[in-house]
């Protein structure tokens, strides 16, 4: 683990002047705004929003328990991922390392960045490869991708095995918890003082139900957070999500979060009655992934009975595999009733 963070930067980045704006510049009250060339007649959505986002900040900090310093907001956790490689990777020289199969978007933005991903898979138990992972980095590897709970396979891994990946990776560690709320393992923000290169994502798409809104969050180090702020678009989060993410965060959370621990359940409990039905794998997340004996047959069946779940039957590790997202208890009975028809 390095702690001497600006020596992963790019020099380009360390370089950086920002983009500023005259907000950014002056902190007193501002009673005419004539700064940002917007028109001057009110309609609710003339002006800029505040490339800051201080207001949704402070209410998340009273939800996350963590001070705005350590908080990034960004487009989505996708936004977040994409600025990792941004500051820390120099394309065409530099590596990033991601398990396998996880989510897509790691590698995207690694090739986008035209950054090399070196993808270790999973073990056959879909355990963590501590060593592998170990392995497969050089003296140019800044980035590492570990998602937990897991997308596609739904398990969480070991903070211990997380934290000792954060301890012996010379590079930045970035922890995706997207689904964090619905596993009973911590979240890993409560570590971020004791490990400079630790990045834990979060996002408001999945158990707060804001996935239209694309509001992504990320917390680490304020130097890092700095970073992140210096190299996003001034004005990344529009006025119409800062606003609604805010007023829907004093909407309670468990009650949706419980109902679909319990679906999930009863879920994993009926698909393993099925004899199509070959595995289903324990879940820590919103989704169950299972194997059947055709994942083809299986999802075209379904998609002729007008319901999409994700076919992974040609990931790595996940062959004849079905990713089946936790729907309302009357989704779920409607999934239920058209396998107990499937053959």
């Amino acid at each position: 683990m390095k702690s001497d963070i600006k020596a992963l930067i790019r020099p380009n980045i360390l370089a950086l002047s920002p983009y500023s704006t005259a907000r950014d510049e002056y902190k007193g009250k501002i009673g005419v705004f004539l700064d940002a060339n917007e028109s001057p007649f009110e309609n609710g959505y003339n002006r800029y929003p505040d490339p800051r986002q201080l207001t949704l900040k402070k209410r998340l900090s009273e939800i996350k328990r963590l001070p705005i310093e350590n908080m990034f907001i960004g487009n989505g956790s996708d936004e977040a991922i994409d600025l990792m490689f941004r500051i820390f990777c120099i394309p065409g020289e530099d590596n990033a390392i991601a398990i396998a199969p996880s989510y897509g978007m790691y590698e995207v933005s690694a090739a986008i960045n035209d950054v090399e991903m070196r993808k270790v898979l999973l073990n056959r138990d879909f355990s963590l490869p501590t060593d592998a992972l170990l392995k497969a980095a050089d003296s140019n590897s800044k980035l590492l991708f570990i998602c937990s709970p897991n997308n596609p396979t739904g398990n969480s891994f070991e903070v211990d095995e997380i934290l000792t990946l954060v301890k012996k990776f010379d590079g930045i560690v970035v922890v995706d918890e997207a689904y964090i709320d619905f596993s009973n393992k911590e979240s890993l923000t409560g570590k971020l003082s004791d490990y400079p290169n630790l990045v834990v994502l979060q996002t408001m798409s999945k158990a707060w139900g804001m996935a239209g809104l694309r509001c992504g969050l990320a917390f680490a180090s304020k130097e890092i957070i700095d970073y992140m702020n210096m190299v996003k678009y001034p004005y990344n989060i529009n006025l119409s999500t800062i606003e609604k993410v805010t007023k829907l965060l004093d909407e309670p959370l468990d009650e949706h979060v419980n109902t679909i621990k319990v679906e999930r359940e009863n879920m994993s409990r009926r698909l393993k009655d099925f004899e199509f039905v070959k595995e289903v794998y324990p879940s820590d997340s919103n989704f169950i992934l299972f194997k059947s004996d055709d994942g083809d047959a299986l999802y075209n069946y379904l998609i002729g009975r007008e319901i999409i779940v994700r076919n992974r039957s040609r990931v790595a590790l996940c062959e004849n595999c079905l990713r089946l997202t936790i729907g309302t208890p009357e989704e779920n009975k409607r999934v239920i009733e058209a396998l107990e028809n499937y053959k």
